[in-house]
């Protein structure tokens, strides 16, 4: 992960984890969902000042790599950062850990990320406000292909 990581907490409930006590899978979405809501709240705009601007974000790649299960009431961090941004999109990336007893090293569950398309309410492929390109710009990774598509 980059240098400008956004971290942030969540507590698992007993409505994420399945009959065997382990957090559901498609759960682990929703904690990226978080990471990347909360990020974008405390670096960019928040999602309602987005969809004000007359589009939304909706996710059109995911991809996660399960590495250890999560379990009822684990504490886990997500750390997330925006890892590529274009005129069009942008890329989040995510780990999930949890802290382990006895260790000062987190224990990682799951990595991954996210694509998101700038859509107009009605469906329609649109570009990012330069606005939001330019405050995206300053937390991703990806610099130089940020410098071509900021020009």
């Amino acid at each position: 992960m980059p240098e400008h990581i956004f971290t942030t907490t969540v507590r698992v409930l007993y409505g994420d984890t399945d009959a065997g006590g382990v957090v559901y899978n498609a759960n682990f979405l929703r904690y990226f969902e978080i990471g990347r809501t909360e990020l974008m709240r405390a670096w960019v705009c928040s999602y309602s000042d987005i969809e004000k601007l007359g589009f939304v974000l909706p996710v059109t790649e995911c991809w996660a790599r399960y590495k250890a299960p999560a379990f009822y009431d684990d504490l886990l961090t997500i750390d997330t950062t925006i890892a590529e941004i274009s005129k069009l999109k942008c890329k989040f990336s995510y780990r999930v850990v949890r802290k382990e007893a006895g260790t000062e090293r987190p224990k990682l569950l799951v990595k991954g990320y996210t694509v998101h398309a700038a859509v107009t309410k009605e469906g329609k492929l649109t570009r990012l406000p330069e606005e939001i390109i330019r405050k995206i710009t300053i937390f991703s990774r990806d610099t130089e292909k940020i410098d071509s598509v900021a020009k």
